[in-house]
């Protein structure tokens, strides 16, 4: 059982394997009906690629392991992280959005409004960790750095 609950707090496997089946699953069987719009594909696509992508970055640019329980040796100011401060975790939540919409769920768009309000409280703890691990050079980065959308918020 306990490696089962360690399996299912692994985010990623959650967003871009667990989520899908819940969501084509609740569909067929509580809603009776799947609509799919192939032309929302590309969301989904695109929040994987930069989920994997950026992650891929961050552990060649800054050492450690994938999440936040192994945080980088060095800290990762350039490439997609000079534009926001959580560019893997903005990925899920692309890569939802665009489930939500390619499958026409409301299932999925409520997974994906818990989703994001789960990671903005994640992140928000997190921030606070590395301020302790990195000190001043990153609280220079929360400054001029934002925490989701370049330029917005």
């Amino acid at each position: 059982m306990d490696g089962i609950k360690r399996l299912l707090r692994r985010t990623p496997l959650r967003t871009f394997i667990l989520y899908p089946l819940l969501t084509v699953a609740w569909e067929l069987l509580i809603a009776r009906h799947l609509s799919l719009q192939p032309i929302f594909l590309p969301l989904m696509v695109w929040g994987y690629l930069q989920y994997r992508l950026c992650g891929l970055y961050r552990l060649k640019r800054g050492g450690g392991g994938p999440g936040i329980e192994t945080p980088p040796e060095r800290l990762v100011l350039s490439g997609p992280y000079a534009y926001t401060r959580n560019p893997m975790y903005l990925g899920h939540i692309i890569f939802l959005a665009g489930l939500a919409l390619t499958l026409q769920s409301l299932f999925a768009a409520l997974i994906a409004l818990v989703t994001a309000i789960w990671f903005h409280l994640r992140v928000r703890r997190d921030e606070a960790r590395l301020v302790e691990l990195w000190g001043e050079p990153y609280r220079r980065y929360l400054a001029i750095t934002k925490r989701w959308i370049p330029g917005l918020f």
